[in-house]
């Protein structure tokens, strides 16, 4: 269990980073696939997908071999996919505007769930070959999906900048970055 609460707070650390390091990296756009390059719920589920997608270096490493690590990983990646926007337009429907608190607080129990769900299944008795077949056809399907998204937004709410209404990269907007630099 610790272990899973070390690597829940790495991820948050992580994702966290990820929201504000396309604005650090000056627009680089090689980040942006990997990084929030707008305020769109799609670029918030991607700052939580990064962390775990690299923490697949480590868990591959210690839990490969198991015969359900596949289904763990996927199951990992689809639960902030699916718990995010779900919580986050649940929230909104009733209070009609985004709370700050709570969307922090949204992203890291979807984080932590993440954890809690990839440990839960890799702990689990083994698994039909087909589910764990089935289930790595979904961590490359999401893995895809990941960037080409950024790249290639989907013209629906999801993906639709709240600032500036516009999607992908030239969504990016300046209202925010707290990192820009002043002309002079």
């Amino acid at each position: 269990m610790i272990e899973t609460i070390i690597v829940t707070v790495i991820i948050i650390i992580v994702g966290t980073a990820a929201h504000f390091l396309y604005d650090l990296t000056n627009h680089n756009k090689f980040i942006g696939l990997f990084a929030a390059v707008n305020e769109s719920t799609w670029e918030h589920i991607k700052i939580a997908l990064t962390p775990i997608l690299l923490c697949g270096l480590y868990d591959g490493f210690i839990y490969g071999q198991n015969p359900n690590y596949f289904l763990a990983k996927f199951t990992s990646l689809i639960t902030p996919i699916i718990f995010i926007p779900c919580i986050f337009y649940g929230y909104k429907f009733i209070s009609k505007k985004p709370i700050l608190p709570i969307d922090i607080l949204t992203f890291c129990v979807a984080i932590f769930l993440s954890q809690f769900f990839f440990k839960l299944i890799i702990d689990a008795p083994a698994i039909p070959y087909i589910c764990e077949y089935l289930a790595t056809i979904g961590v490359f399907a999401i893995f895809a999906a990941y960037s080409t998204l950024t790249l290639m937004p989907l013209k629906t709410f999801l993906f639709r900048d709240p600032i500036s209404h516009k999607f992908g990269f030239q969504a990016h907007t300046e209202t925010f970055n707290i990192f820009k630099k002043k002309k002079k």
